[in-house]
């Protein structure tokens, strides 16, 4: 199908204390996991797009190039002002041309939906989110766990490495 890679993740880049997780968690614990566990390939900005490179294009080809898009849902994402690029791309893709599936990744509780874009309660709306919960943390290393069942589920068939 053209693609390389099997999920684009989109997570908040502003440095919080809670973002210090969130960041462990897709740099440490998804890698892991997706990818060496359950044999898929993902995006991540900061690991796979190259200082220097432009990043609005780098963004665009990447999700074009990927089967997924996880977006990992946190206060930081909902609640900036700024709206971040590669969401607004992701919603795009998602909801106008209809051709990536994005995977909605609720870190911590979001509570009422209603402070979120309009494309994004229309997603939860349709198809909701996996919830990461507290007790995910004491073994995140499961891809057995619920949560990496509910992940899985919603990803393209993976190519096991041999």
């Amino acid at each position: 199908d053209g693609k390389i890679y099997d999920a684009y993740v989109i997570y908040p880049k502003n440095h919080t204390s809670e973002a210090n997780f969130v960041e462990y968690f897709v740099y440490q614990i998804m890698p892991d996991i997706l990818e060496n566990k359950c044999g898929y390939k993902l995006c991540i900005y900061g690991r796979d797009i190259c200082p220097g490179e432009d990043a609005a294009s780098a963004i665009e080809t990447r999700m074009q190039k990927s089967r997924r898009l996880i977006m990992l849902l946190t206060h930081q994402l909902v609640n900036s002002k700024e709206d971040a690029y590669d969401q607004h791309i992701a919603l795009y893709n998602a909801l106008i041309q209809n051709d990536t599936k994005v995977i909605l990744l609720e870190m911590e509780t979001i509570g009422t939906y209603g402070k979120l874009q309009e494309s994004l309660r229309f997603i939860i709306k349709q198809q909701g989110t996996i919830k990461w919960k507290e007790e995910h943390t004491v073994r995140p290393q499961s891809p057995n766990s619920k949560f990496w069942k509910q992940v899985r589920y919603h990803m393209p068939l993976a190519h096991r490495p041999s």
